[in-house]
């Protein structure tokens, strides 16, 4: 009696935001504004590190990549976004909901296992100096990006494998404004064991190992510029990693407060610090890179001068 008073559904309907009309206008016109600030200074970025020779080093190389996470994960959402609140919900089929998610597994996966890998060039650059160009090539750094990038495509496929042989059913409400992982959840009414230890696997690869390499690099790191003895020599060793260091606290600071919510923590408090963390968050990292960094306002400069 039970399966028969169960209704599947092939789709989601994706509430949005509780706003009235003019807050939700207001809110397109910021989203659209942010979006399109993000995307333009990640693509600057981008040709920055391409064109200019001396942003051709493994920091800005890896910098680059990052803004392609940066411009991969709101192009993910917002254009679903746009239409949300216009239309004050919309209704996602269930195929393009995976898709969402699973792009959404590839811009995260990636984007912290980059930070890894920054950190230990940043490691390597401070802590064994002379052996920094034999360690940090060209070839590793290729081929350090390349199995982030496999890893990122690969892994989360495990993800969506599971969900799809879920079973949702009615009401197909996700009170969210994407297609996130905690909201599917609620609504699947078969068991979800094996995705909840897909998930508790998948983090040791994905957050649990990156967050380790990270701590060690800057315990690292910290300890080495310390034992330096001119002040003029310890602020500009510690300039060299100081952009990084910014953008990996960002990160952590809002990715934990996302993932681990309050019992008092409202859904529209929660939407809130999804918005902050998917679509505000990707435009905090080239500004930091862009106003603390002297070499890239030199290529900004140079590339104007040359127009």
């Amino acid at each position: 009696m039970e399966e028969d008073n169960l209704t599947f559904v092939n789709g989601f309907f994706l509430f949005g935001f509780n706003l009235s009309l003019n807050l939700r206008m207001f809110l397109l016109c910021l989203l659209l504004l942010v979006y399109n600030a993000t995307i333009c200074g990640n693509l600057l970025i981008i040709t920055l590190v391409s064109t200019s020779r001396n942003l051709h080093t493994p920091m800005y190389f890896f910098i680059s990549q990052l803004s392609i996470s940066d411009i991969l994960l709101p192009t993910d959402f917002v254009p679903c976004m746009f239409h949300i609140l216009l239309n004050n919900g919309v209704f996602i089929s269930f195929f393009n909901c995976l898709a969402q998610l699973y792009v959404f597994c590839i811009a995260e996966g990636s984007e912290l296992l980059l930070l890894t890998v920054m950190s230990y060039d940043r490691y390597v650059a401070i802590c064994k100096p002379l052996h920094y160009i034999s360690i940090m090539t060209g070839i590793l750094c290729v081929k350090l990006v390349v199995i982030i990038w496999l890893l990122c495509v690969s892994l989360p496929l495990l993800y969506i494998i599971i969900i799809f042989g879920l079973q949702f059913c009615g009401p197909n409400i996700i009170d969210h404004f994407f297609c996130d992982l905690a909201p599917l959840q609620d609504i699947v009414c078969s068991d979800t064991f094996t995705l909840k230890l897909s998930i508790y696997l998948l983090s040791f690869p994905f957050l649990v190992i990156p967050s380790i390499i990270i701590v060690i690099c800057y315990v690292n790191i910290v300890r080495a510029i310390l034992k330096i003895p001119s002040n003029i020599s310890r602020q500009k060793a510690f300039s060299t990693c100081s952009s990084h260091l910014t953008v990996v606290a960002i990160f952590y600071l809002i990715f934990s407060v996302y993932i681990v919510p309050t019992k008092q923590q409202t859904s529209d408090v929660n939407k809130a610090l999804s918005l902050l963390y998917t679509v505000f968050t990707p435009l905090v990292n080239p500004i930091i890179y862009s106003f603390r960094n002297k070499d890239i306002r030199k290529a900004v400069q140079e590339t104007f001068k040359s127009v």
